[in-house]
């Protein structure tokens, strides 16, 4: 795996076993603050107008979706819970090295790094208010008995992994997802559209980040 140097400064990883970057060529801290913070989580909060928020993100990756809505929870005092599903973890030592300590508070970087292991086997509490748990499982082979309000859809493109795309997968994590809840997503195409209709979903087209006009958010319905 190699480090890239994204268009706003930021770094990725290029995962040359898939083919593609973790994150947007245009800006990886950019994306994961619109698509994910901004449009997701953020819109979640101030539609139920509450301070609290459980997270489900497909494709854990680097983290760094993770880090930038704990930083703000933290800032705004939002209680969150947050599962991540990763497939392949990343080693603790290529997380540290990417740089994104850069752009969260020192503590609540110390406490992900430090935590990072042992959230990958059952959840951990990294503040008062924020808790962490990295389930180490293919999609379909994830379970759990928690509901969640926010989904983080930050899967590989369809091109290189369709699987994650299908409708089975899509079926899967959303049974996850609480009525009223969130479905956000970087990508926005006909198929997937119509599949999160079909799943019982309103569908909304939002801005994209740069680099993409349009991305995905739906609700629950």
């Amino acid at each position: 795996m190699d480090f890239v140097t994204t268009g706003d400064g930021s770094k990725t990883i290029f995962n040359a076993q898939i083919g593609e970057n973790y994150h947007s060529k245009h800006g990886a801290l950019q994306e994961s603050k619109h698509v994910f913070l901004k449009t997701g989580l953020q819109y979640y909060l101030e539609k139920e107008s509450i301070s609290k928020a459980s997270i489900l993100e497909i494709g854990f990756g680097t983290g760094l979706n993770f880090i930038l809505t704990a930083d703000h929870c933290l800032t705004e005092d939002i209680k969150l819970d947050y599962c991540g599903i990763e497939a392949f973890p990343l080693e603790k030592q290529v997380i540290e090295s990417i740089g994104y300590n850069e752009y969260v508070s020192k503590p609540l970087w110390e406490q992900y790094i430090s935590n990072y292991d042992s959230a990958l086997k059952q959840e951990v509490q990294l503040t008062e208010k924020i808790n962490l748990e990295i389930a180490h499982a293919k999609v379909l082979a994830f379970t759990s008995p928690k509901m969640f309000d926010v989904i983080y859809f930050d899967a590989f493109a369809a091109i290189h992994q369709p699987e994650m795309w299908s409708d089975e997968t899509l079926a899967h994590v959303t049974s996850f997802l609480n009525p009223g809840g969130v479905f956000v997503t970087y990508a926005i195409t006909g198929n997937l559209k119509r599949s999160m209709k079909a799943l019982g979903f309103a569908i909304e087209k939002a801005p994209g980040a740069p680099g993409k006009r349009e991305m995905l958010r739906t609700v629950k319905l």
